[in-house]
């Protein structure tokens, strides 16, 4: 027998930030000079220091290869319903983009804070899900 949890006891998800670190995203020899590792490091350490308020995660591909380094914002649960949605960052390579997404995604990310107007660089639109990349969909 299967037991499916109750909507109202599942557990709550803070806003959540997802490292692309598939074929090209943290590859050095497609973006060199671009400290990759110190990158997801420096992630991490906020979450750990961010008492329960952010969450850090990698996936192998999330697709728009030519916009590598990507990281989406997922919203916490609470903003989830009531709408926010995921926001998809690309190029990001460097300190300050990464420190803006730090501060917004602390600050409750999607549907909780607006974020800070240099991300405007780096929106990007998700890939369409009829997309395929190295022959998986997506």
């Amino acid at each position: 027998m299967t037991w499916i949890r109750p909507h109202s006891a599942r557990a709550e998800r803070p806003c959540t930030l997802v490292v692309c670190r598939g074929c090209c995203c943290g590859d050095p020899r497609k973006n060199p000079g671009t400290d990759h590792a110190g990158q997801l490091a420096r992630l991490r350490a906020a979450a750990e220091d961010s008492e329960g308020r952010l969450d850090v995660r990698t996936v192998d591909c999330l697709g728009p290869c030519a916009q590598a380094n990507v990281i989406v914002v997922q919203p916490a649960t609470e903003a989830r319903r009531k709408g926010a949605r995921a926001t998809w960052f690309g190029w990001v390579m460097d300190d300050t983009a990464t420190d803006d997404i730090v501060d917004w995604a602390l600050a409750g990310g999607p549907g909780v804070a607006l974020p800070p107007d240099a991300l405007d660089l780096h929106r990007i639109e998700p890939p369409s899900p009829k997309k395929t990349t190295r022959g998986r969909r997506r």
